[in-house]
């Protein structure tokens, strides 16, 4: 054989251009012979190849030696030489062996179905289908499983329908992958469309098919044509099998309906259905879900005594309702004596969900404590569980143990990712230490591990919080220049923080910015806005940006709702926040207690007590529990209308287990003060200390009036030294009330004293009630008394006291 010589075209040129004569001309048509000889000779040997190949397929078909030449085939599509593809196989064998080219068609396709190839395994089925031919049941068969099995659920729907239309008449196994695969689209009515065919062309549907069909349904929440089907399986006489009642049980489980679950179970017993950890784990994940925890250890010792082993999906399931309801100790107890004890094996999964539980309940310690004895029994820990801890010491505040916990990550060769740095860095912003949080994005980079929107977002919200605003522009100009995109978190945070520190304008530009960057706002950001001009007084605004959401298509929430119905209260536009009523039922919700208590406060405002009652009433038969926040205003717009009305409110709210908080009993001291029984007064007062509630100016003010009303100076006295050695030093409004009342007396000595304390503690009268002082003072002939206060009012530029011309106006006023 030529030996082939491999030569640059710029060396071939060049040297051609200098070869000269008879022999150099041989020379070159003799290199250009050997080249092209030596390609010729390659393809004869490929050619060879591939004809011994398909000869030996053909001898093995037609010996009737299927399962070698299966085998052989497996091995030339696997090999993909000598035959590039699969489609040059069977080409190359429909040449050599016409009269096998269906039967070698027929295990082409299966192979490849069995190889999961299926953009092969369509090309060749479009190939047999333009030469008139169609695959077996068996190989088509083959070819809808495997199209199910890849989520292939569209092409396989494509199949079937172009089976049909060809007008093979498909098998029951055909129609439930395609029922199969219409349930995985989500589109039941497609499903169930292929059971009604099957009817009508005599095939008779599989259990398989019904199970898919009722699986479907109960995902849908659909149970009652779920048991439609259920009931249609045994007029046909299928039997429902175990995954049949499973999935039944999930599905009223997940719908919370415990008895239909409990009945299923005893047809199940009925009808000698074996259970199996499945329908166990799925009752047991129903009680859980419910919190009904207290059945769900009963029914976990009761899958023991059946002979059930609880696998590692059953401890899950357990440890996570546990962490539900924050029962660390039982979820402890379970770990130590279930799995540690009897030697189970827990997958990452369960075990994270453990260390959660304990993480959740401040267990920290305990939670590092079972992980270490974990990884001396062998378990690879990972990010998750390392996380996990790190989360239970930020959340505790131990910032250290936390910094401890990510050199422990390393230690075990595992790399700290983003949501481990996120979690420090969130930490030292919650605690306004925003150096140590940049540090950590440092620390983060050099490690390799780049921040991302989240990280980002942290830092927004932390500079927010403080106030630091031009710091979270600077972190959206430093997310630009990274190439993190901000979201609609990043600027909601953002507008959360200029809202609440009063820079509604700032916090509209901002909005417009997010949106001139593509970003859309949510029902949140909008929230947000009319919070903020609700609160800054500014209605017309906020009806503005409202506006602005329902025609931007963003569904206005209930929160959206209770802001306006809120700002407007606050104005006093009572009635029109009322209005607002029919608009939240009309949007498919239903107000809540918050929109109750606004509305109860806004007439409260408006001393309108029987509306408040009325609104009070409505909640209850709604189901709505009132709050704390709901019976403050109604017991201050009651204290007017009397004693009545507030005691069976005080009575109603002891029902409901509240217990009063100081804007409660504030109330309570003021109405019972008004209405001179000073004595309930202080018993309330004692009852709050007895609760740890301490007095504030508000409760001493009320204690105060009710002496007054009782004539009892010397008690005035002696509550007000009670009231400075709390630590609570009168001011205007105390003081106030302290020379009101005093002159209400006649007693202008005790009220000129209190004035003098007051003058001296910087606070001042106002005009009326030192008119009543001064005049009170002149009846009694206290005139050198009432020249000091002038002096002291006019020395003070209130109103332009002159002593003898106002000592004059106060003479003839009286």
């Amino acid at each position: 054989m030529a030996r082939r010589i491999r030569v640059h075209p710029k060396f071939f040129l060049a040297s051609l251009n200098r070869l000269q004569g008879p022999t150099s001309l041989r020379l070159v048509v003799s290199l250009c012979s050997d080249s092209s000889s030596d390609d010729s000779n390659n393809d004869k040997i490929r050619d060879h190849e591939r004809q011994g190949e398909v000869r030996r397929l053909q001898a093995l078909l037609q010996l009737g030696r299927m399962g070698d030449a299966q085998d052989l085939t497996k091995s030339l599509v696997r090999s993909k030489s000598p035959f590039s593809s699969p489609s040059d196989l069977f080409r190359v064998f429909s040449l050599s062996s016409p009269s096998l080219k269906f039967t070698f068609s027929d295990m082409l396709l299966a192979v490849l179905s069995d190889f999961k190839m299926h953009s092969e395994a369509t090309e060749l089925y479009e190939t047999l289908r333009r030469d008139g031919m169609q695959p077996s049941i068996n190989s088509l068969n083959l070819f809808l499983e495997s199209l199910v099995s890849l989520n292939k659920f569209d092409k396989t729907l494509n199949l079937f329908e172009e089976i049909i239309q060809s007008g093979f008449r498909p098998n029951k196994f055909m129609y439930g992958k395609a029922v199969q695969a219409a349930v995985k689209l989500g589109d039941l009515k497609r499903a169930i469309g292929f059971l009604g065919c099957m009817k009508k062309k005599g095939v008779s549907p599989s259990v398989f098919i019904y199970n898919v069909l009722i699986g479907g349904l109960c995902r849908e929440e659909r149970m009652m044509d779920a048991e439609q089907l259920f009931d249609e399986m045994l007029k046909r006489n299928l039997l429902p099998n175990c995954v049949t009642y499973n999935t039944l049980i999930d599905g009223y489980c997940k719908l919370g309906q415990l008895e239909q679950v409990v009945r299923l179970k005893e047809r199940m017993k009925m009808e000698n259905v074996e259970p199996n950890l499945v329908t166990f784990n799925t009752l047991l994940s129903g009680l859980c879900r419910l919190g009904r925890m207290k059945e769900a250890k009963e029914f976990f010792l009761e899958m023991q005594a059946q002979g059930f082993m609880p696998d590692g999906f059953t401890y899950s399931i357990l440890f996570d309702g546990l962490s539900r309801i924050g029962d660390c100790e039982t979820a402890l107890a379970i770990y130590e004596k279930q799995v540690g004890g009897k030697g189970v094996s827990m997958n990452s999964y369960t075990f994270s969900i453990l260390l959660n539980v304990l993480c959740k309940e401040g267990k920290v310690e305990k939670a590092e404590e079972v992980l270490r004895k974990e990884i001396e029994n062998g378990l690879a820990p990972n990010e998750v569980m390392y996380n996990t801890i790190l989360s239970g010491y930020c959340r505790k505040g131990n910032v250290n143990r936390a910094i401890l916990t990510v050199e422990q990550m390393e230690n075990h060769q595992l790399r700290p990712n983003c949501n481990t740095y996120n979690l420090l860095i969130d930490k030292f912003s919650e605690m306004r230490e925003m150096e140590k949080a940049e540090e950590w994005v440092k620390k983060m980079e050099e490690k390799g591990v780049p921040p991302n929107v989240v990280t980002y977002n942290i830092l927004i919200n932390g500079y927010g919080q403080m106030c630091l605003f031009e710091m979270c522009y600077s972190i959206l100009e430093r997310m630009e220049n990274k190439g993190t995109k901000p979201n609609v978190i990043s600027y909601g945070s953002l507008i959360n923080c200029l809202c609440k520190d009063g820079k509604i304008l700032e916090a509209e530009i901002t909005f417009s910015d997010m949106i001139g960057r593509g970003i859309l706002p949510n029902a949140q950001i909008y929230n947000m806005l009319l919070d903020g001009f609700c609160t800054m007084g500014s209605l017309k605004d906020a009806y503005r940006f409202f506006d602005e959401m329902v025609k931007s298509e963003t569904p206005p929430t209930l929160v959206t709702y209770n802001v306006l119905i809120n700002g407007l209260c606050k104005k006093g536009k009572v009635g029109e926040a009322e209005g607002l009523l029919p608009q939240i039922r009309s949007g498919g919700f239903s107000p809540d207690v918050i929109t109750y208590n606004s509305l109860i406060s806004g007439y409260s405002d408006s001393g309108n007590a029987q509306k408040c009652l009325e609104l009070y009433e409505e909640m209850k038969v709604s189901g709505i529990k009132p709050t704390l926040n709901t019976y403050h205003p109604l017991i201050n717009a009651c204290s007017k209308e009397g004693l009545g009305h507030v005691e069976r409110l005080y009575h109603e709210m002891s029902q409901m287990h509240l217990t009063p908080d100081r804007l409660i009993y504030n109330a309570l001291i003021h109405c019972y003060a008004e209405h001179g029984d000073v004595q309930k007064a202080l018993t309330l007062q004692h009852e709050m200390l007895d609760r740890g509630i301490h007095p504030d100016k508000m409760t001493y003010n009320s204690l105060l009036l009710g002496h007054f009303k009782e004539g009892k100076l010397s008690e005035v006295k002696d509550l007000v030294t009670d009231m400075k050695a709390k630590g609570l030093a009168p001011k205007a409004d105390t003081y106030t009330i302290l020379v009101r009342r005093h002159c209400e007396l006649k007693d202008f000595d005790g009220a000129y004293a209190w004035y003098r304390e007051m003058f001296e503690n910087g606070f001042l009268l106002n005009f009326s009630i030192c008119n009543e002082l001064l005049t009170g003072l002149r009846n009694v002939g206290k005139l050198q008394e009432a020249r000091i206060i002038c002096s002291e009012m006019s020395a003070k530029g209130i109103n332009g006291w002159s002593t003898e011309e106002d000592l004059v106006a106060v003479a003839k006023i009286s």
